[in-house]
């Protein structure tokens, strides 16, 4: 018969489905600004691309700054629904509204066009950001145990990828039957659509979740979450990774349209090749099993070493669409994969900064792990490809140069093998650390503070 404390631990299916909606909710909305909001500003909202990929930019980093401080926040939230369930029902709404207003184009000009560009973007992000970290930081509260929690984030990466498929598949579709011809007005109506399910799936989330632990939490002050950084070396290596990450797949994701439109000569190709990347839901599901007969750390990096090889399949491709759909498919396992990976190992890294220094900073430590490396990592990712198309001479809407097809090229299918290869070098110095987690969860289970 099981212990209490195991049945304690086991979260029950209908709360890893309630788990897996909340990145479900997300990323129908984030993954329409990650995968078209650079085509959207040059090409339908009206900016040049050079100005488009500044503005990506400098508000991605203005706004990843919010990450650390939604971080320390939670780390002080103390209600009767918990520490960050309730970031659910408090932030659904306001995401929703400035993801909306982010993709309506207002009868605006010049400089007031721009300011109004820049402070949607930036609310938005601040938004899913108060949203994004409770969905990492609720996890070490879910169940204390590392099984459990590998198989929760499989839950929440398969919903997240349900989200990514639907808004990157369906999104210009629906805007091309919405706008009818009018690109600006599909757009608004399109993602209003998708802003009322993602507020659905987060009230679900809210009223089914439950934080097992949430009367043992204490406030933490700022100093102590931020000296739960020190010495916390698995962190630091995850969070360099996962920053690589997602700035090599955001450059991906973000070039796509560009590539199918002017390199291959179809647009229409898009919604195929989005709706194809559900495959990662495949990798996601074989994570558990992938773990169990290697190493966290050593799955993150098949996760790189595949996405980076999709890309160079692509490559060799060239216009051979067949090829192309086999390296877009091994791409997508891959970065399924390596996408999956941090948000599990985040808790443990939770759990090694506790047994190091006596800080539990669940919310600043997930915070800066996963919002702050998705959305710096989303701005370099969209700044990078469109300083290097702007270079190679790229015209919005228009027929391109040979110079400025190579220049898209280059940036949706080199610059993310060169960035998913770098990713592996810190997760191969992961391992000294991942060999020490049995230790750590024995001496915290047994209430020892190692300093």
């Amino acid at each position: 018969m099981a212990s209490i404390t195991e049945r304690s631990n086991k979260v029950p299916l209908h709360r890893r489905i309630s788990y897996a909606l909340t990145d479900s909710g997300g990323n129908l909305l984030y993954c329409i600004i990650s995968g078209y909001l650079l085509y959207f500003y040059t090409d339908v909202f009206g900016l040049s691309v050079g100005a488009a990929g500044t503005l990506l930019l400098l508000t991605r980093l203005v706004d990843a700054i919010d990450a650390p401080v939604w971080g320390f926040i939670i780390d002080h939230t103390k209600s009767r629904y918990g520490q960050s369930r309730p970031y659910f029902l408090w932030m659904c709404i306001p995401f929703a509204v400035f993801t909306v207003l982010t993709f309506t184009t207002p009868s605006l000009s010049g400089t007031t066009k721009v300011v109004y560009a820049t402070l949607t973007y930036i609310l938005a992000g601040i938004c899913y950001t108060g949203i994004s970290t409770p969905i990492t930081s609720i996890l070490p509260n879910l169940t204390t145990d590392t099984d459990e929690r590998v198989i929760l984030n499989s839950f929440r990466m398969v919903g997240g990828n349900i989200g990514n498929f639907a808004a990157v598949t369906f999104i210009l579709p629906l805007v091309a039957f919405f706008g009818g011809g009018n690109n600006q007005k599909g757009f608004t109506i399109s993602v209003s659509i998708f802003a009322v399910i993602a507020v659905i799936m987060f009230l679900i989330a809210f009223a089914d979740l439950k934080e097992i632990n949430s009367e043992k939490i204490k406030s933490i002050p700022v100093k102590q979450s931020i000296k739960s950084i020190k010495g916390n070396w698995p962190w630091l290596i995850l969070v360099s990774a996962n920053l690589l990450f997602w700035i090599a797949l955001t450059v991906r994701t973000s070039t796509l349209v560009y590539y199918f439109e002017y390199n291959i000569g179809n647009k229409n190709l898009v919604p195929i090749i989005n709706g194809i990347s559900i495959i990662q839901v495949l990798g996601m599901a074989l994570i558990p099993l992938i773990v169990k007969v290697s190493s966290k750390h050593s799955t993150m990096i098949f996760g790189f070493i595949l996405a980076a090889a999709g890309q160079v399949i692509m490559f060799i491709a060239g216009t051979s669409l067949p090829v192309i759909i086999i390296g877009w498919i091994i791409g997508c396992i891959g970065s399924g994969i390596a996408c999956s990976m941090p948000f599990a190992m985040l808790s443990d890294t939770v759990d090694f900064g506790e047994w190091k220094t006596g800080i539990r900073a669940s919310g600043f430590l997930t915070a800066i792990g996963s919002a702050f490396c998705i959305k710096a990592g989303s701005g370099l990712g969209g700044f990078i490809p469109s300083k290097i198309m702007s270079a190679f001479g790229y015209v919005p809407n228009a027929v391109q140069s040979h110079t400025s097809l190579i220049g898209i090229q280059i940036s949706f299918i080199a610059i993310p093998i060169i960035i998913f290869v770098i990713g592996i070098i810190p997760m191969i110095f992961y391992r000294v650390y991942e060999k020490k987690e049995d230790q750590i969860r024995s001496d915290l289970a047994n209430k020892i503070q190692v300093s």
